[in-house]
């Protein structure tokens, strides 16, 4: 027999679970179909992937959903929120520059004069700030490297099979100097019409 703890339930929720046992004729104990029910929710709870960040990505800035942005112009202020992957403004759907110049009515520069506050803090700063303090970060981070291999050492006996080679190769050069001199018959006077020197082409 397995020892049994108490665990508080609603009695709405403990009635809904005795109503159901009752409409599908479980014989189960509405104890034991809690128990059943938590082993199932552990279960499939532990294969579920967890779920990607949702957010807006304004360049190289990531603004997480429930980050709120905040527009100041002529000291009055308007606000959008991340929602999802949108920047929510007066229930539509924006970019950055879009909340800036439809709150001034003009062309802004979003990145001066958009304040953004990210979800868990409690000060706002500057979007063109945020930005610097990003590339800054990403220029002083050391940069990713990978080792080559060592070298691997010629063995012993290779070197000296490639030395004895080498040698062998040099003792069987010749080592008689090549003739430089004229060939027979390039001094006869008859060497115009049968043989031709380079020197004689390429000045005629």
């Amino acid at each position: 027999m397995f020892a049994t703890v108490s665990v508080n339930v609603a009695p709405a929720t403990l009635l809904a679970l005795m109503d159901r046992l009752r409409e599908t004729g479980s014989p189960a104990d509405p104890a034991e179909a809690v128990d059943a029910a938590i082993r199932h929710w552990l279960a499939t709870s532990a294969s579920v992937p967890p779920a990607e960040p949702r957010g807006y990505q304004w360049k190289t800035l990531f603004l997480p959903e429930g980050t709120w942005l905040r527009m100041a112009y002529r000291n009055d202020h308007e606000y959008a929120i991340v929602e999802g992957d949108h920047i929510m403004y007066k229930g539509r759907a924006v970019s950055p520059n879009q909340f800036a110049s439809a709150f001034a009515d003009s062309v802004r520069n979003a990145w001066q004069d958009i304040s953004i506050r990210m979800p868990g803090e409690k000060n706002w700063k500057r979007a063109s700030l945020r930005r610097r303090e990003l590339a800054r970060a990403a220029a002083d981070a050391p940069p990713c490297s990978v080792a080559s291999p060592p070298a691997t050492p010629a063995a012993p006996a290779a070197r000296a099979d490639l030395t004895k080679s080498t040698a062998t190769i040099q003792s069987l050069t010749p080592s008689v100097p090549r003739n430089t001199g004229p060939g027979q018959g390039w001094t006869e006077p008859e060497r115009r019409k049968y043989r031709f020197r380079l020197e004689d082409v390429a000045f005629e």
